[in-house]
């Protein structure tokens, strides 16, 4: 994960929080996962945050434990969620989880703030998580032109999506569209891909 952007989050995650939860439900998001993943079965949150999606994943159906880099955002998901299980796991790498040991993943708007050369292995790892027939829901902001920065310092890399395609190659595509997101109104490609 981008140093500036791990520390922008432990430093504000409450903050981030608070405007997260305030955002509309994302029902887009909701709509895709419940038409693609498998229910009944293990799920990671991958990039859980304050473990808004994580919740409504595991109320879903969808028996989920969040993973996040930051620990100030995964304070703040252990405080909402309680009865919730978090860990602490960060792209590309995600020590100490196992291949194969999931049906489903959501990485929802995380990689865009990894270094660009990271991301083609991020979701190498991703895919690598998923059992046979394990589905993955991978999304992320649209950054045009050169890598940036928001206020808080985030990193909003820009990418080639070839290097994702080519990173879930030989998975089956069954989702690939850009669009704006319902809860944030901003530019986001999501793909949904089997293993």
């Amino acid at each position: 994960m981008d140093q500036p952007t791990l520390g922008a989050y432990d430093r504000q995650a409450a903050a981030f929080a608070a405007e997260w939860h305030a955002q509309p439900p994302p029902t887009d998001l909701h709509a895709t996962v419940r038409r693609f993943f498998l229910p009944g079965r293990a799920t990671a949150d991958i990039g859980c945050g304050s473990g808004r999606d994580a919740a409504w994943l595991d109320a879903q159906g969808y028996p989920t434990i969040g993973y996040d880099a930051s620990d100030g955002l995964l304070a703040e998901a252990r405080r909402r969620y309680p009865t919730l299980h978090f860990e602490k796991a960060s792209l590309p790498a995600l020590e100490g989880l196992r291949p194969a040991s999931f049906a489903n993943v959501l990485c929802e708007t995380v990689i865009m703030h990894l270094a660009p050369d990271l991301v083609g292995s991020s979701v190498a790892r991703l895919m690598d998580l998923l059992e046979p027939g394990g589905v993955l829901y991978l999304s992320w902001r649209v950054t045009e032109g050169a890598d940036r920065r928001d206020e808080h310092g985030r990193l909003y890399a820009a990418f080639d999506p070839g290097q994702v395609l080519n990173a879930l190659n030989p998975a089956t595509i069954l989702m690939d569209e850009q669009l704006g997101s319902v809860s944030s109104g901003k530019l986001i490609r999501r793909i949904v891909a089997r293993r």
